[in-house]
């Protein structure tokens, strides 16, 4: 994009302004409030310019310019510094996050955690079952013909499943098929658990292999389940502020927040845990939510992710402050997982 060095400036200072101001940014605006170091004739010749090519555009009969969602892309993709956060806003993060007791507790902190540093609607992806590995699985029993299946992966997930049984069985055999069960699953992903479980059935005598093969078939239906489907929200009231300009938006944006579907194809695939992705506007194809912007970014405990998290709100976003506190919330929440 040729756009060069000052009028790249006039630009980020009409964002900075018009999402501070949520009013149309003039000229004078401009030279009252920046050291651009040019003339008023020249930034309004630079304003020009920016419109000519799309970068920002006069709504109505106003004297001010807004940006477009092209001058926010510009703007974003051009930012030569995030926002660092500051040291009570990391210590917010490490004192809230740590008191998470399980993975659940994690997700749920981490959906209000962002909606309160962002102040915009925030969307956390439950890490998915199909990228994670096992770490242990639990038999237990309940009653002579009851077992509960335990699974539980490497990211702390805890899947809990009852099986009625054909027939009684004693704790020698529940002792012998955990014990099988841990050897051919622990460590390995969930596809190669499937693969090796299947087989499982037929190394019991005839006598056990219906009670093998019920135990077996709860442990497959549970790693085969689409759990990475399970989205968490918060902060929908965040999306109220933004006044009246918003509001024929904030409806089809509060609908598409009750649609895992849409929620999922908002964050997008995650392959890794970073970088921060930044989608605007227009960009946002198939969603219907032309007015809105969403950032967001992969979390997991190694070189894949697990899941993605982030936050969606108007074009009209703190893009520098957004990035940095979504970056950082996925940051943390990787090295919780990878310590679990």
């Amino acid at each position: 994009m040729s756009v060069d060095d000052r009028k790249l400036d006039v630009l980020r200072a009409i964002v900075e302004d018009y999402v501070a101001t949520q009013e149309p940014v003039g000229s004078k605006a401009l030279v009252d409030r920046h050291h651009l170091g040019v003339s008023p004739a020249t930034i309004r010749n630079d304003m020009a310019a920016l419109e000519d090519e799309g970068y920002i555009a006069q709504p109505h009969t106003s004297a001010g310019r807004v940006p477009t969602d092209k001058g926010y892309r510009l703007f974003v993709d051009r930012l030569s510094n995030v926002k660092p956060l500051s040291a009570p806003e990391k210590r917010a993060i490490q004192t809230f996050l740590d008191g998470a007791v399980d993975l659940d507790d994690v997700v749920s902190r981490t959906v209000r955690l962002l909606a309160q540093l962002t102040r915009q609607a925030a969307v956390v992806q439950y890490p998915s079952l199909s990228r994670s590995t096992v770490r242990h699985v639990e038999l237990v029993m309940l009653a002579p013909s009851r077992v509960l299946v335990v699974l539980i992966t490497d990211t702390g997930r805890v899947e809990q499943r009852v099986v009625d049984l054909p027939s009684d069985a004693d704790d020698a055999l529940v002792g012998e098929l955990r014990a099988r069960i841990n050897a051919l699953a622990v460590g390995q992903d969930f596809a190669a658990v499937e693969a090796r479980v299947t087989e499982l059935t037929e190394r019991f005598g005839p006598e056990d292999r219906a009670t093998v093969a019920a135990v077996t078939a709860t442990l497959l239906s549970t790693l085969i389940e689409r759990h990475e489907e399970r989205v968490a929200v918060a902060g929908t009231g965040n999306l109220a502020r933004y006044g009246q300009e918003f509001d024929h938006e904030l409806e089809p944006l509060l609908s598409a927040l009750e649609e895992q579907v849409v929620l999922l194809r908002l964050l997008g695939e995650a392959t890794s845990p970073t970088p921060v992705r930044v989608r605007i506007g227009s960009e946002n194809v198939g969603t219907g939510l032309l007015a809105t912007s969403v950032v967001t970014s992969g979390y997991g405990p190694g070189e894949l992710a697990l899941a993605s998290m982030g936050v969606v709100g108007p074009t009209r976003m703190d893009y520098p402050g957004t990035i940095a506190a979504v970056g950082a919330v996925a940051r943390y929440v990787s090295k919780i997982l990878k310590a679990h």
